[in-house]
């Protein structure tokens, strides 16, 4: 091989290792949303455990710390009263009804200043035979940073009419829980 060859591959291969770890977080995240949907083919089918997006283990690793604090302040204040999440539907698919995932895709995008954006693509709706066509697939977008030596996820945006955020949505889950206990509603 050439010098030139391996100077390249020296370069190249740290970026790429680099990339995969940025979105790692955002495929462990995926793969639980996939197995928590996943699509039952024989009755007597065993579901799989449900696995909280919001696990203490995922909030140790996956999560910026803003995130996840974020989290905890929105959490004091669950969608139902048996405790829980302060979310009352799923926020990966941003729905309670759906389909097993189909046509999952995560790409990276180039890693910059150790960030990063990782677009998710999906289609959870393919078992409605009512569904519009052309919503078909749900975008996500994942902004990965650099956090204490490893990747972890910062934001999600819901790409779409209203191109909500994660974190916009926990802070109005945690101002109307405080105004609700506070009595203002």
């Amino acid at each position: 091989m050439s010098r030139l060859g391996l100077i390249a591959l020296a370069v190249l291969i740290p970026i790429s290792a680099h990339a995969a770890a940025f979105k790692a977080p955002v495929e462990e995240l995926m793969a639980a949303t996939a197995s928590n949907w996943k699509e039952m083919k024989e009755d007597t089918e065993t579901a799989p455990d449900y696995i909280d997006y919001f696990n203490e283990d995922f909030l140790k690793r996956i999560y910026s710390k803003d995130l996840v604090a974020k989290y905890r302040e929105a959490a004091k204040y669950p969608a139902y009263d048996d405790g829980g999440s302060p979310f009352g539907y799923d926020p990966i698919v941003s729905g309670q009804d759906g389909c097993s995932l189909k046509d999952l895709t995560i790409t990276e995008g180039t890693p910059k200043d150790g960030t990063d954006d990782v677009t998710v693509t999906f289609d959870n709706t393919h078992c409605f035979p009512e569904r519009d066509p052309s919503q078909a697939k749900t975008t996500l977008v994942f902004k990965v940073i650099e956090e204490d030596g490893r990747p972890v996820i910062d934001e999600m945006v819901r790409e779409g009419e209203d191109e909500s955020t994660l974190k916009e949505e926990l802070g109005e889950l945690a101002r109307y829980g405080a105004e609700a206990a506070a009595g203002g509603q």
